[in-house]
């Protein structure tokens, strides 16, 4: 199946002498990936003295946690004593701001209160200086759909 090129011997059909060397590369390459899968991994590695630290501070203690209530009647109470007026309600929030840890300041509106209330103590803490204000029982909302 050869054709040779520049023969003028039509009837004579010599075959191929050269060497096939496709198996010969196929070998040759399996061998070069036997041998770099062979070969062990140099690691590098440099001594290092790494300094010695200080303990990790301890946990900061639990925050102090005042609850502001606010019954169905929009009754205002710190924690469960019922509160004078509004006068006592914001010199109790000017105490707490001036505290040098502020605590955390709760405030656990009934579903039935009034939002006037609600909105008033939150104002009230706010411009007091409270800065950790949270509203709690927001769950009871839910249920109300």
């Amino acid at each position: 199946m050869g054709m040779n090129v520049g023969s003028d011997s039509t009837t004579e059909d010599e075959g191929i002498v050269d060497i096939n060397t496709t198996p010969l590369i196929d070998v040759m390459l399996v061998l070069l990936i036997m041998l770099i899968i062979t070969i062990p991994l140099q690691t590098h590695s440099v001594s290092i003295d790494l300094p010695q630290g200080n303990p990790p501070p301890s946990a900061a203690p639990d925050p102090v946690v005042d609850t502001v209530a606010i019954d169905f009647d929009n009754t205002i109470t710190w924690n469960g004593e019922p509160v004078a007026g509004e006068a006592d309600l914001q010199s109790r929030f000017k105490d707490a701001a001036a505290q040098p840890v502020q605590p955390e300041m709760h405030i656990h509106p009934d579903r039935l209160a009034s939002y006037k209330v609600v909105a008033h103590v939150m104002a009230d803490a706010q411009r007091l200086g409270v800065t950790k204000l949270g509203i709690m029982g927001s769950d009871q909302f839910m249920d109300a759909q």
